[in-house]
């Protein structure tokens, strides 16, 4: 029987993609997350064919989650599925581990499409992305300094592009203080930035932020 882990923060898309996949699959055992606690807790209990993540959860980074995920669940398909551009999240998604990569502005064929393939051992790479990647692989190209960031890196440049303190980063993220400020002067000197608002001029201008 599949088994299918819809991990999002808005109970609404997980609604909607548990519809279709329901179509699509009408013997599928379901689970829902809404957050990195409750997707852990869960991947825990039992062994998933199939995990739609999204990027940007409470509590941290969905790329982060999915390096976890390959040490929990051996065999089990990733596809990322974000609002977040492809050409800003996807090659580091799938150097993260992911097998696939949507944004949320897909049609419903597209998932389907991409489920099927990541559920086979393939990868998922859409039209778009493909011949980005083509380029890239031809031509050489001058890599952006929020490319030069790692993970966690990029996470607290994200939430202080949002306005929020280190504080309250450090809470939502579960670290301390001191750990999140130091990631965030580490971004801040990849980029030769300084403030914060020179930090979320950056992450708008590069669609690192909603």
């Amino acid at each position: 029987m599949m088994s299918i882990l819809l991990v999002d923060d808005h109970e609404i898309l997980r609604h909607g993609l548990k519809q279709l996949l329901a179509e699509m699959f009408p013997e599928a055992v379901f689970g829902e997350a809404g957050s990195i606690v409750q997707a852990r807790s869960l991947l825990g209990e039992r062994q998933w064919h199939l995990l739609l993540l999204d990027i940007n959860l409470p509590g941290g980074s969905g790329l982060d989650l999915l390096a976890e995920v390959r040490n929990l669940q051996v065999g089990v398909a990733v596809l990322v599925l974000s609002s977040y551009p492809e050409e800003e999240f996807a090659v580091r998604a799938f150097q993260s581990g992911a097998d696939g990569y949507l944004t949320k502005s897909s049609v419903a064929g597209e998932l389907y499409v991409a489920v099927k393939k990541v559920l086979a051992g393939g990868k998922y790479v859409s039209a778009a992305l493909a011949e980005r990647l083509a380029r890239v692989i031809s031509v050489p190209s001058i890599q952006l300094p929020h490319e030069t960031l790692s993970a966690r890196e990029l996470e607290v440049l994200r939430q202080v592009a949002k306005g929020r303190t280190i504080k309250e980063i450090a809470a939502e993220l579960c670290l301390g203080e001191k750990t999140i400020a130091t990631y965030r002067q580490r971004a801040a000197e990849k980029l030769g930035l300084g403030t914060n608002v020179e930090l979320a001029r950056y992450a708008l201008r590069h669609g690192l932020v909603d």
